[in-house]
């Protein structure tokens, strides 16, 4: 009896026809991969609202994709393209602050600044001496960090216009996989578990819960510092209002927070309308630069129990690897590891049963 040799060339052939196709549809998606993942960041971290909009409408899917759809628009979309045309057309207006610093005289520091413990008396010293300087010298100091300023918000002005379309693309793909989350979800969790059957599913479920602490920690704790920072900027009548605010908003997603942008409005607040309203202004200034450090844990730990250093690192590398939008992939990318890591440690050191998925319910509570 002739025993049948298996096909050497035909086994080849077969790895490298499947291969092929993954690096073909990797190379065609390649373009869209970045906005596929911010898009499914966006729908799983909000899905819960999406279902609270569908059941305003009496349960129709439809419009409460669209209030979605345009809720996202109206939460980042203009504020950006309202920066991007700020920065386009305010470059020679940034150069120009330091002729109108000519006129300026900062006061001398307040004297509860030196009672400051640790600081203060640093503090109170550096500030007296600017204000002895003199505007003139001022001037001199400063006028070099305003040229290299505007020269900067030119550049990045291209890179905001490349990131809005970008965002379109995301806003796109989200409402598409609003319209179908079950279904998508439902996919997921089935190659989920023909990988690794009932951990699989469970993986599924962290990464979610990952996911959605993310984006309420820094996504939404961002937002609240900026629109208050904007509206502190405003009322003081602080110029360049709409420049600052959205600069505000980058630097809270980048985890480096307002207070750079807001101490700066603060000094001339200091310098355009006296003592007591700079004084307010920089009580304002410290509550809303502090106020990231209770409400982002907070946030974070009602989606999933995720160190603060490692949202820093994600969010900052993200950022050096893969631009604007790597501040949000990032952070998801390192949380969803860290939390299946987690996850995959206390397991074994569980039962038997625990560690082969029978009780995947322990496991997500404990994240």
């Amino acid at each position: 009896m002739m025993v049948e040799r298996p096909e050497l060339a035909r086994s080849t052939l077969s790895v490298l026809f499947i291969a092929g196709l993954m690096v073909g549809s990797a190379w065609v998606l390649w373009p869209f991969i970045a906005s596929f993942v911010w898009a499914a960041t966006i729908v799983v971290a909000t899905w819960p609202v999406m279902l609270s909009a569908e059941r305003l409408f009496g349960g129709r899917r439809g419009p409460a994709v669209a209030l979605m759809t345009i809720t996202m628009l109206a939460v980042f979309f203009v504020p950006v393209a309202l920066a991007s045309y700020a920065l386009a057309t305010r470059v020679d207006d940034i150069a120009a602050l330091g002729s109108l610093l000519s006129g300026l005289q900062l006061p001398q520091a307040p004297v509860w600044i030196a009672k400051v413990p640790l600081v203060g008396e640093r503090v109170a010293s550096g500030w007296n001496e600017i204000a002895g300087a003199g505007p003139n010298e001022l001037v001199d100091r400063i006028e070099p960090y305003l040229r290299g300023l505007g020269t900067w918000f030119a550049q990045q002005a291209g890179t905001l216009a490349s990131f809005l379309l970008h965002f379109l693309i995301t806003v796109v793909l989200a409402a598409v996989l609003y319209a179908g989350g079950e279904k998508w979800a439902d996919w997921v969790r089935r190659f989920a578990r023909r990988l690794a059957q009932e951990r699989g599913h469970r993986v599924v479920v962290l990464a979610g819960q990952a996911i959605r602490g993310v984006a309420l920690g820094v996504i939404v704790t961002a937002l609240l510092q900026t629109v208050l920072g904007g509206i502190g900027l405003v009322v003081a009548g602080v110029p360049f209002a709409a420049v600052l605010t959205a600069l505000m908003f980058m630097l809270c997603i980048a985890q480096v927070g307002p207070i750079l942008v807001l101490i700066g409005a603060t000094v001339w607040v200091y310098m355009n309308a006296g003592t007591v309203a700079g004084t307010v202004m920089l009580i304002w200034s410290l509550a809303i630069g502090l106020m990231d450090n209770f409400v982002r844990p907070m946030l974070i730990k009602r989606g999933a129990d995720l160190p603060l250093l490692l949202i820093f690192v994600g969010v900052v590398g993200g950022l050096v690897s893969l631009g604007m939008i790597g501040i949000f992939v990032g952070p998801v990318v390192l949380a969803v590891t860290y939390t299946l890591l987690d996850d995959w440690i206390a397991t074994a050191n569980s039962s038997p049963a625990e560690a082969q998925g029978t009780a995947p319910a322990d496991a997500v509570e404990r994240t």
